[in-house]
């Protein structure tokens, strides 16, 4: 395989000649390999679709210049050929906390509906990002209750979790204000973030527009970023509900969770809507 994949590169560019090493492509499913050309590059191998996604996700990020975003260097097909990030950096989390505000800040667009103009992916999941005005609603509807039918269709969701979580989605209007959409990752767990010695980089995108909290909430989920990166990140302006919200949009992600590796993590799901509903 390593063979066809480097006869392939050479086809694509002659300078993408050099040896291969396969890599750990995380959840993504994706074959990863770094490739030791005259310039290091990585190469991913998957769905012409997802990979699309990937880059067009990269390309938006990187538009915004808050954030090292890794260069798409090609994009053919099944295959995606990117720069080599060098992740020796410091571990700065101030650095990141400002560059994910300032990220969510200056790609607001008051005019702009939530989600995006193509389908993605998060992790192996298909994400489906069709517009709609309301942040609410596209929460619902395009988050929450895809990923609820999905896991009680095999069998990882319980009818009574199930309606407590349709409840919670049945119910965002009546506690969380609608707001114009910002630019997300979309899939910003620590593993996504690498401290380079340009600064703090997101990689493996999962791209729409929506409340922002969808990525401090992300990574919080599985760890936490640090009091500097709060501190940053808030500047001072942390919702006072944040406890509720946080809960809220770390729903998805454990849906997501439990959908993809199993019932380990209904329980945190559940954990999610209590603190949902407590409030």
């Amino acid at each position: 395989m390593m063979q066809r994949l480097a006869q392939r590169l050479a086809e694509l560019d002659d300078t993408f000649r050099g040896s291969l090493t396969p890599l750990s492509g995380g959840d993504s499913g994706a074959g990863v390999w770094r490739l030791e050309a005259a310039t290091p590059l990585i190469v991913k191998c998957d769905q012409p679709e997802r990979l699309a996604g990937e880059a067009d996700g990269l390309a938006a990020l990187a538009t915004t210049d808050t954030l090292v975003v890794p260069r798409v260097v090609a994009l053919a097909g099944d295959l995606l050929v990117m720069e080599v990030l060098d992740a020796s950096g410091p571990r700065d989390g101030a650095r990141l906390g400002e560059g994910l505000r300032q990220l969510h800040a200056v790609t607001r667009d008051p005019v702009a509906e939530h989600g995006w103009g193509r389908d993605n992916a998060c992790g192996l999941t298909p994400q489906p990002n069709a517009m709609l005005a309301d942040g609410r609603a596209f929460q619902r509807e395009r988050r929450l209750l895809p990923l609820v039918r999905a896991c009680c269709d095999r069998g990882l969701l319980d009818a009574p979790l199930a309606a407590r979580i349709e409840r919670v989605a049945a119910t965002l209007e009546s506690w969380l204000a609608d707001q114009p959409p910002s630019l997300v990752h979309g899939d910003l767990w620590s593993g996504n973030v690498l401290f380079t010695p340009r600064g703090p980089a997101i990689i493996d995108p999962a791209v729409y527009r929506h409340y922002p909290d969808v990525d401090v909430a992300m990574l919080s989920l599985f760890g936490d970023p640090g009091a500097a990166f709060h501190e940053a990140y808030w500047d001072g302006r942390r919702p006072a509900d944040w406890s509720r919200r946080e809960a809220l949009f770390q729903l998805y992600p454990l849906l997501n969770h439990l959908y993809l590796f199993g019932a380990g993590y209904r329980g945190g799901v559940s954990r999610a809507v209590d603190r949902v509903l407590a409030a």
